[in-house]
């Protein structure tokens, strides 16, 4: 840089220093031209945009892509500016030309970027028809077609447009088997109830190499999910695999203790959990700081289990995350209230500090779950009524007193609190299906029972817990084939207790009693203490 050119750039930032970004940027930019330096195209880029002039920070970009166009990050800075002015149907060949310009290695990232580049974009299908034509190229070549695809999927489920997101998917896996990005894509979609999803997972995990960089994502995603949907036996066995062949992730050995305590395998939780801080402790970030506190919680359970209080006590006292304090004293008030002490138990949570204005929530909510698992309804309810009081805009809290109301014996006051609920926020569907089958299993009002919850089903069209509901009103008003279809579609949608006890017993109505107790077995190994199952089989005098 000679003198003159010196001169030239000082001045131009002595400009911007003194209030005059317009005079600065043009002193720049012309310097950049003349020397085509991409460092003073970047300023000057930067001076546009602190001055809020995108036009003027596209404009330099623009030169700056023209000027030196083998650079890749003139490129990008031009399509961000594009985006951010809201000019989406330019930014087509500008994505096109970066991803032509990015090596090999580095394209599929690219790639996978997009969809978050464009999320704030107001005309996604604009968006969506871009990109499209953008990846055009990527789109046949098989290294990056199936990054490709699944691009495209993601922006069409960002328009909500679940069916093509999944054909894209499809395309992707069909490119490659063994790429994990439509697997995730597929995950995503089986979670949002498209269960045509999942046939493309398991393929995947059978074709995909184990040590792929993101093939603990799919395994461990897909864990999650079953787990949601209650299917152990498969959640545990994705687990083992996860364990067995890579034992150096720490996650999925968090997952398995879980599952491990819910099967009542305590010593293998408790092996499992040991491995996990171990893993969790060389890890030593923030990620696995949480991590710890849950093991910990799930340690104190296990002691809890064993009915050794001071071991459970001196795990919560591991807990130093401000944050999770009120989990370890929930565990803290369970331990107190299991030996007898439910008034210590309620003061604990009572005297707990409110750092946040949100504390005071959290605590009615964990006094009033402690008196739910110990059955003590009538408290619960006054509990809940408590809260509802000090937060009247909360319809959680409105909903779960009326269930209170219902397990307190006060049928009349729960219909007219979730009436309340109802005029408050119409489209909660928890209201009319809690209402419609507490009128179903009491046998009152069916037809009224069947529209309220029709009404639930047209508001959560996926909802298991709803399609149970529907069909045990179902088989109340006699329908029997249609109640048995229903249950044993949601059934299979979400293996669940309650939904086997009323599946169970439409069953057992008709005559196909090792089905139903085939079923009842089944529910007993989900949830032996289900109340729904336990009074069903009594009520029934079947010993499954």
């Amino acid at each position: 840089m000679n003198a003159p050119q010196f001169y030239q750039l000082l001045l131009g930032e002595l400009n911007v220093l003194a209030g005059e970004p317009g005079a600065g940027y043009s002193l720049i930019l012309d310097a950049a031209r003349q020397q085509r330096n991409a460092q003073l195209y970047r300023r000057a880029v930067e001076v546009a945009l602190q001055a809020r002039s995108g036009e003027a920070a596209l404009t330099a970009a623009r030169t700056w892509a023209k000027d030196l166009p083998k650079d890749v990050e003139a490129n990008r800075f031009v399509w961000q500016i594009l985006l951010a002015l809201n000019q989406v149907t330019e930014t087509g060949p500008v994505l096109r030309d970066i991803l032509a310009q990015s090596s090999p290695t580095e394209r599929n990232d690219a790639i996978n970027a997009i969809p978050q580049a464009y999320a704030r974009v107001a005309d996604k299908s604009q968006a969506l028809t871009v990109v499209r034509e953008a990846l055009g190229p990527s789109l046949k070549q098989r290294a990056h077609a199936a990054a490709a695809w699944t691009t495209l999927g993601r922006m069409e489920l960002a328009l909500d447009q679940k069916p093509q997101a999944l054909a894209s998917a499809q395309k992707g896996h069909a490119a490659d088997p063994a790429s994990p990005f439509p697997a995730l894509l597929a995950l995503e979609l089986f979670e949002l109830g498209q269960p045509e999803a999942e046939a493309l997972v398991r393929d995947h995990l059978r074709v995909a190499a184990p040590a792929e960089p993101n093939g603990p994502a799919v395994s461990l995603t897909y864990a999650r999910i079953l787990l949601d949907l209650q299917r152990n036996a498969e959640a545990r066995d994705q687990l083992n695999l996860l364990t067995g062949r890579q034992p150096e992730l720490p996650e999925p050995w968090l997952l398995l203790a879980t599952l491990q305590i819910q099967d009542d395998a305590l010593p293998q939780a408790t092996a499992s959990l040991e491995k996990y801080m171990g893993l969790a402790r060389q890890a030593n970030d923030e990620r696995s700081a949480r991590g710890l506190t849950q093991a910990y919680l799930l340690m104190a359970q296990i002691a809890e289990k064993r009915n050794d209080f001071a071991a459970a006590n001196a795990w919560l006292d591991r807990i130093e995350n401000a944050d999770d304090i009120m989990a370890a004293q929930m565990r803290r008030a369970s331990l107190l209230a299991r030996q007898g002490q439910m008034a210590q138990a309620r003061a604990l949570l009572r005297n707990q500090p409110e750092r946040r204005p949100e504390d005071a929530r959290l605590k009615l909510v964990a006094e009033g779950q402690l008196l739910r698992d110990f059955k003590a309804w009538e408290q619960a309810y006054e509990v809940y009524g408590e809260a509802v009081k000090r937060f009247p805009q909360d319809v959680e809290l409105l909903y779960d007193q009326a269930m209170m109301a219902e397990k307190a014996g006060k049928p009349e006051v729960m219909e007219q609190l979730l009436r309340e609920l109802m005029a408050t926020k119409p489209d909660y569907h928890h209201a009319y299906n809690a209402l419609g089958y507490s009128l179903a299993d009491r046998k009152l009002r069916l037809p009224e029972a069947k529209q309220l919850i029709e009404k639930a089903v047209e508001l959560a069209p996926t909802d298991a817990y709803i399609q149970d509901s529907l069909g045990w009103v179902e088989f109340r008003l006699g329908n029997v084939q249609r109640s048995l279809q229903i249950l044993q579609a949601a059934y299979g949608k979400r293996p669940d207790a309650e939904i086997a006890a009323h599946l169970g017993e439409v069953l057992w109505s008709q005559g196909q009693r090792e089905q139903a107790l085939k079923i009842w077995r089944e529910g007993l190994l989900l949830a032996r203490d289900n109340e729904t199952l336990q009074e069903t089989l009594k009520r029934l005098r079947v010993n499954p």
